[in-house]
């Protein structure tokens, strides 16, 4: 055992956070710390680490281990570069380096009496110099940061020119460097993109120290840990496996005490019952047994009811109309920032009842593209083609479209002049606004609660056709897990863009991937992603040193001139074809997959279930729509990797 707590407790005044918490890490063990946002899980770390004393209880770490901890905001403002700040991580292994060095110059003035000591502590130096990884420490430097998204033309610069998320990573990638025996990370995949997301996955995967994270990630957390610490109601308890598993046994022990508490409680109420009967017999023998069984119920220690801690969010996202089929249509879209291409030659199309992720590293215009769709961005180049009937909500991670001198009473109010106060009260105490919160001025509410009043704007809009820009930056899991049932029951169409690959598991119907400037099209979630990413990419690379190879060929005759136009003219008609026909492709499975799921619906009707020959006739319709819809998915297959 590396780590220990033991009934610690922890109050500031009047406000209970944590009460008599007990739990241990093991050597080389994996944990996270997960809880509701405000349950105390950053308060746990900082007494680990005695930046906070307990007010009870004790914590203990093992005899001579070193602990290491990434709090979630960082204030590097010193002069050194990014690559110098992680170097100081190695500042001992740079002194031995040193040592060694003055120790190779000085050995021509030794004395020969002199030369054998000096030898054998110059061996001893270098021995320690290698188990310290001494040749290699400059490369694991440039590795971890590179692994952390930076680029090394970035290693350059200082801390005070760097952003709040860069110094973040720059201060866990000191960390790293550093490999103490336990690492505390408070969040560490915040300002992370999904690249660097597995990077440190598989770092961590392979740490040989102990590790004890706190984060919202949970498809993070079910790649890397074998242990949960749940805070909850100011109590700690432990499951061992990863998130999902925790999930699972969570619901199996709150549904054990919800039948243990109404079965008491049935009990309760069928001895109060007897006991009243006693008394109005009115005779000396039964009220003694009336009082006796008084007794008896009054030693009983009673279960309180079960409760789930306050759900963030309770949200039924309806459609006012339905769309046409078609929803978003984009051509060859473009567009540049200061002379730097974002993307270029941007095609793809959205249709009714999709939910499609927008992925891909950070910088490469995700969040672009959803403003130009909105009109708050232009394009330097191609066509956006709404559908027919087609209602946009538009949620965005900077929450421009709420008015910062407004009450959040007043942000609903003027958009929905219809509400009447009681509704709109109803809808803000939904999203954990109650009593004169709906009075604060939106200019001074945190990123989260920003994100909350954007997402209540979201329910009123109607709209059918969502447009999300990270939804679940500053939601805790509960409330993630709340918006994710929304959106997977929402009868309309969603694009949205994230980096919560949990998220996008659990809601995405088809992912977008922006990558090298080019859109890759996945029909599937994350996991489907995953597997099929690297020939995807490997099929782009391939095409792209095609054209690049075509374009610096030399004409060899002056005819080549015309032969080269005439053969970008057939390949652009032939990629207009390949287009054209992945649209109708997508488009037949759509309407194949809307008549399968209406006659699997009409076939579920008892009315219709007593009616042999009408289910036979249902049956074989629904296995032609699915022998042609295989066709179909094979042949979409076939051409995506043209």
């Amino acid at each position: 055992m590396i780590l220990s707590c033991q009934n610690i407790s922890k109050s500031f005044g009047t406000d209970e956070i944590i009460k008599s918490a007990s739990f241990h890490i093991e050597n080389h063990e994996k944990a996270a710390i997960v809880g509701i946002n405000g349950a105390g899980k950053s308060t746990l770390l900082k007494m680990i680490m005695r930046e906070l004393e307990p007010d009870e209880g004790a914590v203990t770490i093992a005899k001579d281990k070193t602990i290491g901890y990434l709090a979630q905001n960082q204030d590097l403002e010193s002069e050194r570069t990014i690559y110098e700040e992680v170097l100081t991580a190695k500042q001992s292994v740079i002194a031995m380096e040193q040592e060694i060095r003055r120790m190779e110059a000085g050995m021509d003035s030794v004395q020969p009496q002199d030369m054998e000591p000096y030898m054998e502590k110059y061996e001893r130096l270098v021995h320690q110099f290698e188990l310290a990884d001494g040749y290699t420490y400059r490369s694991e430097v440039t590795g971890v940061l590179c692994g952390l998204g930076f680029e090394e033309a970035e290693f350059s610069k200082k801390q005070k020119e760097l952003s709040g998320g860069q110094k973040t990573r720059v201060a866990l990638g000191r960390l790293l460097v550093t490999k103490p025996d336990i690492l505390l990370l408070d969040e560490p995949t915040n300002h992370l993109d999904m690249e660097s997301i597995q990077w440190l996955e598989n770092y961590l995967l392979n740490y040989k120290g102990a590790v004890l994270l706190v984060s919202h990630d949970r498809y993070f957390m079910d790649k890397i840990v074998s242990k949960v610490i749940e805070v909850f109601q100011h109590q700690v308890r432990s499951y061992s496996g990863n998130y999902t598993d925790f999930a699972k046994k969570k619901e199996q022990i709150r549904a054990a005490q919800i039948h243990a508490y109404y079965n008491q409680q049935q009990e309760i109420r069928h001895q109060e019952e007897v006991i009243a009967k006693l008394k109005s017999f009115n005779r000396e023998k039964s009220i003694r047994r009336a009082e006796s069984r008084e007794k008896m119920l009054d030693k009983v220690e009673r279960l309180e009811k079960p409760v789930d801690d306050f759900t963030d969010i309770h949200i039924s996202l309806e459609p006012c109309i339905t769309s046409g089929n078609d929803v978003l249509k984009i051509e060859q879209l473009a567009k540049a920032f200061d002379g730097r291409k974002l993307f270029e030659g941007i095609d793809f199309s959205i249709f009714r009842g999709e939910r499609v992720a927008l992925i891909g590293n950070n910088g490469t215009g995700k969040t672009t593209i959803l403003k130009i769709i909105n009109d708050l961005v232009p394009a330097d180049k191609g066509e956006i083609t709404l559908g027919t009937n087609v209602h946009i909500g538009y949620y965005d991670q900077e929450h421009q479209v709420l008015h910062a001198d407004k009450t959040l009473f007043e942000e609903i109010s003027d958009d929905y002049p219809q509400l009447t106060n009681t509704q709109i009260r109803s809808t803000l105490a939904a999203f954990l606004f109650t009593n004169d919160d709906v009075f604060k001025r939106i200019g001074d509410l945190s990123g989260g609660e920003r994100g909350r009043v954007s997402l209540a704007k979201l329910m009123l809009s109607e709209a059918n056709f969502l447009i999300l820009d990270e939804p679940t930056n500053h939601l805790d899991i509960t409330s993630k897990e709340i918006l994710e049932n929304a959106l997977v029951h929402y009868e309309g169409t969603v694009l949205f863009v994230s980096h919560d690959r949990y998220f996008i598991n659990k809601t995405a119907t088809r992912i977008l991937d922006l990558h090298e400037q080019h859109v890759l099209n996945y029909i599937g979630n994350y996991d489907y992603y995953i597997e099929k990413k690297d020939t995807q990419r490997a099929v782009l690379k391939k095409e792209n040193s095609l054209n690049n190879a075509a374009q610096t060929k030399e004409p060899s005759k002056e005819s080549s001139g015309k032969d080269d136009w005439k053969q970008r003219k057939q390949e652009q008609a032939a990629k207009r074809k390949l287009e054209n026909e992945l649209n109708q492709v997508e488009g037949r499975i759509e309407q194949l997959e809307e008549e399968k799921k209406a006659l699997e619906t009409e076939m579920a009707d008892p009315a219709v279930a007593v009616i042999s020959a009408e289910v036979i006739k249902l049956h074989e319709q629904i296995a032609q729509r699915e022998e042609e819809l295989e066709r179909l998915y094979e042949r979409w297959e076939n051409l995506t990797n043209l």
